[in-house]
């Protein structure tokens, strides 16, 4: 009979998850993640192949993580709201994980990246509302305007870059107000597909 199995590949990438958090994507190594799951490294690759596939695997949970806190910001009907409140489920994502969330960001070997079918659930809640502001034909770069600014400021706050005083938070709301104001142009109304002007 078979020597029943010792851990999952569930518990590996949790394990993986709490170890990038803990060590770094540089402590991310398969003898680090079986030792946290309680095995020896040898046995980890009957789950995972290599560290790329590690790394990849990490990455796709935290893409997958990400993804459901976006998914789970309801639909007001007011796409300014809405695109404030993503902003403000990324910036806590990134607050609460921020080297998982440096690893989907910051760009890796092909053989760790998650796949484009992961990153594309986890983009719809923003590509929603980027096409309420900004059109279904603009939805796209609206999303990766969006994207790049919050990334941005994001990183710089989790950097301690901000250095001058003042209040972050308010900074952060008030970029995502004027982003919103620019992507929806001077013709947006409270009648055109549900936007309303930033007060």
């Amino acid at each position: 009979m078979p020597a029943p199995e010792r851990t999952s590949l569930e518990a590996v990438v949790t394990a993986g998850r709490a170890v990038l958090e803990a060590d770094g994507v540089a402590g991310l190594t398969m003898q680090a993640v079986a030792a946290r799951v309680g095995v020896r490294a040898p046995s980890l690759y009957k789950r995972v192949a290599d560290r790329d596939h590690l790394v990849r695997l990490v990455a796709a949970a935290t893409v997958e993580a990400l993804g459901e806190r976006l998914a789970a910001v309801p639909d007001s009907g007011d796409a300014v709201r809405d695109l404030a409140a993503l902003a403000g489920a990324l910036r806590a994502f990134a607050r609460s994980a921020p080297a998982g969330y440096g690893l989907i960001f910051v760009p890796g070997p092909a053989a760790a990246r998650p796949d484009r079918e992961a990153l594309a659930r986890a983009s719809a809640p923003v590509l929603r509302v980027a096409a309420a502001l900004a059109g279904p034909a603009d939805a796209l770069p609206a999303a990766r305007t969006v994207t790049a600014w919050a990334h941005g400021f994001i990183t710089m706050e989790l950097a301690g870059a901000f250095a001058l005083g003042g209040d972050v938070d308010e900074a952060f709301a008030f970029g995502v107000r004027r982003l919103a104001a620019a992507l929806a142009g001077p013709d947006a109304g409270a009648g055109a597909g549900g936007v309303s002007r930033p007060r």
